[in-house]
């Protein structure tokens, strides 16, 4: 690591309200000429509001902002931009429709003759691109590629600005393991050229293995740095949650009873029309948890979408607790099934942004007693049924009646976990249940799904973390090119052996 002095971006005092709620309370934080600083903490510790007043989206209320020793004051993040700093969102700030190119020089148009000169943005691309070992094709349409690509775009996006200072808000979240590991050595070539990055982040894995210094955050306060060199989990994760946090989730012996889910030589075909199931058969029984593991891509979400009613099966037959089930609706899976699903994608599926935590926590129940007495809804049952299970589980917000969208994204699951939890079910799909959430979190949702095990709910678990899939599941199906390659004895699977499977070798 190289560094100076001076550092080339600090934070002094800075302070954050919003109404009712300090976001941030006196933090300083430092970062140097090629370095890579993780800033750690649970949601709702303040990380993303921090990097939002350095990024110039939000006023500090109190402290100030230097860059290379100067103060600087940001009313936009036009003036960070200006000033070298990039910020690569959790959601890239992308437009779908529109090529690499358009995307990367929207707001800094490059103009020859009055006309959009498109070659010389993709040329300039191209040598970024190929400076950082980052190929992306410059004539490609956004929604068509895959989420790894379109971060890379976002990265070459503040490049392309002249960033020497990169903010990575949760870079890691949506991307494969392949993709993650891609990431990571663009990351060690910036940083070898001399830029800087802060990387936020709940990873605890990932922050030992790419950071130069850690620091952490905790109820919108520093709580202290560590030295990743000889830093643990374990002690990471005390400073974050401020408690000792069990990263092993205990569980006894499984007791599978009946089988609840049964699918038999199912077939779908993917948004584009090609096969992404390719006659798959699997059973979850009560009283067991069955992982499905394998690279993102390979089926496992088309999977879950025919099981819930969200995808329209080609073939084969979807049954619960002996009942057919193939291609009801999501209501029929619901209710009749007497099922629950915590989908991979919350925004699209698991929540309505604009809708309160209270009414978010009903969306699947809102015309049943007693939220509904003769078609009029019973607001007061919803809103208390809603203060019980933010107590429950642990959602943070202000009131009950915030938007669920403006919630942090750890919150937002908590909130779709909640909801899903929370009522008598035969059947639990959770699909990437501890996506984008922080330890604590991790720990106390994977506590509820061996509970709803052990209370004889048949689960099955569709995850891309093999940890995840490892510690929870009792029988483990690996997903390759939309077939089941081969179904594992959690007790005879191996991170090897596993990951061998994944790659299609049996």
């Amino acid at each position: 690591m190289t560094t100076s002095d001076t550092p080339v971006l600090e934070a002094r005092g800075i302070t954050k309200v919003f109404p009712g709620v300090v976001a941030n309370q006196d933090v300083n934080l430092k970062l140097h000429k090629g370095e890579i600083l993780a800033l750690l903490g649970e949601n709702g510790a303040g990380k993303s509001t921090l990097m939002n007043v350095i990024f110039g989206l939000y006023h500090p209320t109190e402290g100030e902002i230097l860059v290379n020793g100067q103060p600087v004051r940001m009313k936009t993040p036009r003036d960070a931009i200006a000033l070298g700093i990039g910020m690569v969102h959790q959601h890239f700030q992308l437009v779908p429709v529109m090529t690499v190119t358009d995307n990367i020089m929207l707001g800094d148009e490059s103009v020859k003759n009055g006309l959009l000169d498109r070659r010389k943005v993709a040329a300039r691309i191209k040598e970024i691109s190929e400076r950082y070992d980052m190929q992306v094709d410059t004539d490609a349409v956004i929604e068509d590629l895959p989420v790894g690509v379109r971060q890379r775009v976002e990265i070459v996006k503040s490049l392309y600005r002249n960033a020497n200072i990169l903010i990575l808000d949760e870079p890691t979240a949506v991307l494969t393991p392949q993709e993650i590991e891609g990431l990571f050595r663009v990351m060690q070539t910036l940083k070898e050229q001399g830029n800087s990055i802060i990387f936020i982040t709940h990873k605890l894995k990932e922050v030992l293995r790419i950071a130069d210094r850690i620091m952490v955050l905790r109820g919108g306060r520093t709580v202290g740095e560590a030295d990743p060199k000889t830093a643990t989990q374990q002690q990471l994760a005390e400073m974050m949650v401020g408690r000792e946090v069990i990263l092993t989730v205990e569980k006894g012996a499984a007791r599978p009873a009946d089988v609840v889910l049964e699918i038999e030589n199912l077939k779908a075909s993917s948004d584009l029309g090609d096969p992404a199931l390719r006659g798959v058969s699997l059973s979850v029984r009560s009283g067991e948890i069955v992982g499905v593991a394998g690279v993102q891509g390979n089926g496992q979400t088309e999977l879950v979408e025919v099981i819930t009613g969200l995808r329209k099966a080609e073939g084969g037959a979807v049954r619960i607790k002996g009942v057919d089930m193939t291609n009801a609706s999501p209501r029929r899976v619901t209710h009749e099934g007497q099922s629950s699903h915590v989908p991979e994608d919350r925004h699209a599926y698991g929540m309505v942004d604009s809708y309160s935590i209270a009414d978010n926590l009903v969306l699947n129940q809102y015309y049943l007693t007693p939220f509904a007495r003769a078609a009029t809804i019973q607001q007061n049952a919803i809103d208390e049924h809603a203060k019980a299970l933010v107590a429950e589980f642990d959602v943070r917000t202000p009131s009950i009646h915030t938007h669920g969208g403006s919630l942090s994204g750890g919150n937002q699951q908590k909130m779709v976990v909640a909801r899903e939890f929370s009522r008598p079910i035969n059947l639990l799909i959770a699909a990437q249940p501890t996506r984008g959430i922080d330890v604590g979190s991790i720990e106390f949702i994977h506590n509820q799904i061996v509970t709803k095990r052990d209370e004889g709910v048949a689960v099955l678990l569709v995850s891309a973390e093999l940890d995840e899939i490892m510690a929870l599941s009792d029988r483990i199906a690996v997903m390759y090119k939309g077939e089941i390659i081969d179904i594992v004895d959690r007790k005879d699977a191996t991170r090897e052996g596993l990951g061998l499977l994944m790659a299609g070798v049996k």
